[in-house]
């Protein structure tokens, strides 16, 4: 199945129960500026792309907010056991994007789209939320084309710092994700020789 726009894939979350159940648990916590992010979204795309019946297991769900008011991690994990009476059998990882650059060692990040902006892989930056009806709603910082094109490439904040383009690197050998999803292609950061 071809994916070509973000109705698309609004319209494929909308059909999937299980994603569906996944975001109205999290929008259950009635955190500030909260999404479910990363390959929640961009595996589901994927699967659809290469025709997979069955969908690819997740090393966990991403669950991202924003709250400056509270930055300690304790809350993050009271928040996971939350959820995890919800949904038992879904691998939660709840993080609180205000705090996230003291562990990064970066400047604050503004919001939740914001630190999806600086996510490493331009086809991570992804997050789903529900607005007020329960219809989901899309964040793509850095558009949708990567992932639909099937292009892994990294995002301009890692692309542009040494440090950071090391981690990106390091971080797509360890993922091995075209060995899931052969169809993708891998944009290295660097020139390979």
């Amino acid at each position: 199945m071809k994916l070509k726009t973000e109705a698309d894939i609004i319209q494929l979350v909308q059909q999937d129960r299980w994603m569906m159940n996944i975001l109205k648990a999290a929008q259950s916590l009635n955190l500030p500026d909260w999404w479910v992010c990363a390959g929640f979204v961009r595996s589901k795309i994927w699967d659809v792309m290469h025709g997979f019946n069955t969908r690819t297991p997740l090393p966990d769900i991403d669950v991202i907010y924003f709250d400056p008011g509270n930055l300690e991690e304790a809350t993050e994990k009271q928040l996971e056991q939350q959820l995890r009476t919800i949904s038992p059998d879904v691998p939660w990882s709840v993080k609180n994007e205000a705090r996230m650059h003291l562990i990064n060692h970066i400047p604050p990040y503004a919001s939740s789209v914001d630190a999806m902006s600086k996510f490493p892989e331009t086809v991570t930056a992804l997050g789903l939320a529900l607005d007020d009806l329960n219809q989901p709603l899309l964040a793509a910082p850095h558009g949708l084309a990567d992932v639909l094109d099937m292009v892994v490439r990294p995002t301009p904040h890692f692309k542009d710092n040494e440090i950071l383009a090391g981690i990106y690197e390091a971080r797509i050998s360890k993922k091995n994700w075209k060995s899931i999803w052969h169809q993708i292609e891998i944009m290295p950061i660097r020139p390979v020789s």
